[in-house]
């Protein structure tokens, strides 16, 4: 199953850009900057990844994300999580930044921009992995913030924008609030991802549809408590981006056995597996794939599924996505075979 998983072309449509750092990037940035309270040993990083629940999660991310300093910072973890994609067959990703949050620490907004315009490029050219970016606003920073990111974005517009988000903290976060950059992001056409239903319930996802004009939504997995709100899902064909690992190492489930994930491909809900923050939660795509497999009895046609699903619910080109899923499918048929180190 390793050498199936491991063939199967993908896409990684839910990846944070900082939370995807290993922990070598998070170690050398970590000592060029000790003063921010991010440990400086590999042992201790482990235990400062150890979450006790969804606030401590963002806690930890905050921190690791005052490391990241400077355009160069930027570059290197776009060349870094491309190289971890390669190694797990991803073809195309779409990637989540979170532009106030690297904007407040110094980076020069054009900086930023060039920063991710150049790593784009070396994920093509060195990794053949394409690129495309998900611009996304830190939920708690507030409205103003949200204006501030829709901003950024429609100014400078990195080569490979597609898509505009909506993350970090739910609790106390109605997605309302960011009805007006959702409207903004729209209008320029940018596609509308936001995080919906991982820490609160049904109706954070019934707003992200309604208000914020959701295409696709981050996590959804609470939508299983609501039948009608899986019906309108599956009718539909609105994809969730699902992170089992991140779920369980975030607290926002509590086990693998409660994971609504099975439930979710029953009620017909297309899933694109994904990893979320891979760097933080000490995953990658293939191990997803492989825990379906172990935890949630997934065979081989239902991993294949996953796969195309994925590759469905992207951004990417018509020619892309065509090519991707014949590729699924000749290694579904065991005409294609990958083994990886």
């Amino acid at each position: 199953m390793f050498e199936f998983v491991s063939a199967l072309p993908k896409s990684e449509l839910h990846v944070h850009l900082v939370g995807s750092a290993s922990a070598d990037t998070v170690l050398e940035l970590a000592r060029r900057h000790p003063q921010l309270g991010v440990p400086t040993d590999r042992d201790t990083l482990y235990a400062f990844y150890e979450f006790t629940d969804f606030a401590h999660f963002i806690e930890v991310y905050i921190k690791v994300n005052r490391l990241v300093t400077t355009g160069a910072d930027i570059t290197a973890l776009v060349d870094g999580l491309a190289g971890d994609l390669a190694r797990n067959n991803v073809r195309y990703a779409e990637v989540t930044v979170t532009p106030m949050a690297h904007l407040l620490v110094g980076i020069d907004p054009a900086e930023l921009a060039e920063a991710l315009t150049t790593g784009r490029a070396l994920a093509r050219g060195r990794h053949g992995v394409e690129l495309a970016w998900v611009f996304d606003i830190a939920g708690s920073l507030g409205y103003e913030h949200g204006i501030a990111t829709a901003e950024w974005v429609l100014a400078h517009r990195p080569e490979g924008t597609v898509g505009f988000g909506l993350g970090g903290n739910e609790v106390g976060v109605p997605r309302a609030r960011y009805r007006d950059p959702f409207l903004m992001a729209r209008d320029a056409g940018l596609h509308l991802v936001p995080h919906a239903g991982e820490t609160t319930g049904p109706e954070t996802i019934w707003s992200a549809l309604r208000d914020l004009h959701a295409e696709r939504i981050g996590h959804g997995t609470s939508a299983v408590r609501d039948p009608e709100l899986l019906a309108h899902l599956a009718g539909e064909g609105v994809p969730v981006e699902v992170c089992p690992s991140s779920n369980i190492r975030t607290r926002a489930v509590r086990s693998l056995p409660e994971h609504p994930l099975p439930r979710l491909l029953d009620a017909g809900v297309p899933v694109a597996l994904a990893t979320d923050d891979p760097g933080m939660f000490h995953t990658d795509l293939n191990s997803e794939f492989l825990l379906c497999h172990r935890h949630f009895g997934l065979g081989r046609s239902e991993l294949a599924d996953l796969a195309r699903a994925g590759v469905r619910a992207a951004f990417c080109s018509a020619e892309l996505k065509s090519r991707l899923l014949a590729e699924i499918d000749a290694v579904e048929r065991g005409e294609v075979s990958r083994r990886l180190s």
